[in-house]
């Protein structure tokens, strides 16, 4: 991976999962959910690449922890819209 898209690669995974967690609690109105989801298909990839005798590399990992950190900045965004008394959120 080239040093460019990897800089590039960071902030893109944490907006992106942050848009979608936020949508996502929007419209299902579950705080932690897209938290979970994110987690549960992380291992399921990892899983799947040790079993057929892939190893990821440090880069993939840094790509899904803030992807992670999107996740749950999005969950933390809507716990405190929610409690200032935002309620369509």
């Amino acid at each position: 991976m080239n040093i460019a898209q990897f800089i590039i690669g960071i902030p893109l995974f944490i907006v992106l999962l942050f848009g979608i967690g936020f949508i996502l609690n929007m419209l299902v109105k579950t705080t932690w959910m897209p938290t979970v989801l994110y987690v549960s298909i992380v291992a399921g990839v990892l899983i799947y690449l040790v079993m057929n005798h892939r190893t990821p590399h440090m880069v993939d990992y840094v790509m899904l922890i803030s992807g992670l950190l999107g996740a749950v900045a999005s969950g933390w965004t809507i716990k405190m819209l929610r409690t200032k008394g935002y309620r369509m959120f």
